[in-house]
């Protein structure tokens, strides 16, 4: 199957982005959501590693061109209706989330709020030199 096919298989929102989630590929835990576009998910399959469309950023966006924390890409799905990925990763550093966790996931809801239950495992000034990033 060429390229052009498989990335037709894709159901594309309006704006060309479909919701990527990544997923530890050992452990199962899930660790992000984000966004690709056709090129993004072309360069991730080519370079072996998650590349996302960063809304924020207007422009392609390597997850751990900042923080080093990349995550090497070991397989992709597309669900059943074609409209979400599923991108199974090995996350480097054990850190996907900007905020210095584990998981992006970090704050189940408990009692009417959302608390953030997982550890902190490096502070974002550590990982970025100033607040923010991923």
């Amino acid at each position: 199957m060429t390229e052009a096919a498989w990335l037709a298989q894709v159901q594309w929102s309006d704006d060309g982005l479909v919701p990527a989630i990544a997923q530890d590929a050992r452990t199962g835990r899930v660790l992000m959501l984000a966004w690709m576009n056709a090129e993004s998910l072309a360069l991730s399959l080519a370079e072996g590693r998650a590349i996302y469309w960063s809304r924020s950023r207007g422009r392609l966006w390597r997850k751990g061109e900042e923080s080093g924390h990349v995550q090497r890409l070991k397989e992709i799905r597309l669900d059943c209706d074609g409209d979400a990925l599923l991108l199974l990763v090995e996350q480097v550093g054990g850190i996907a989330c900007h905020t210095g966790r584990e998981s992006c996931f970090f704050a189940p809801l408990q009692d009417g709020r959302f608390t953030p239950l997982d550890p902190v495992l490096k502070a974002a000034q550590e990982i970025y030199g100033r607040q923010g990033g991923a």
